[in-house]
């Protein structure tokens, strides 16, 4: 298998214009090329029979039923409020706003 260059690398610097010396070049054209060799190990492990994943388990969504159930009237829920005003709850006013 054909390996990334170093020459390949410098022309991909230059069209995403990030500025790279010789080092810097070589360091990132091994890094590159051990990338597509680990990407090529795993295209010869997928085999025709074996259907792409994005997870290995199977998932299936959590979610429950909407039920409406008995819950707190406004005056239980607001019987424990510092301060109330026209059967919602009061708070600071934030922001100078009406």
């Amino acid at each position: 298998m054909a390996g990334i260059s170093r020459d390949e690398v410098a022309h991909l610097a230059r069209l995403a214009r990030i500025e790279m010396s010789d080092s810097e070049l070589d360091h990132l054209a091994t890094q590159l090329d051990s990338i597509l060799i680990a990407v090529a190990s795993v295209q010869e492990v997928a085999q025709a029979d074996v259907a792409p994943t994005s997870h290995p388990l199977p998932l299936t969504n959590v979610t429950r039923e909407d039920v409406v159930r008995p819950s707190l009237t406004s005056d239980e829920a607001l019987s424990g409020a510092p301060a109330q005003v026209e059967d919602r709850f009061k708070v600071p006013q934030i922001l100078g706003e009406e």
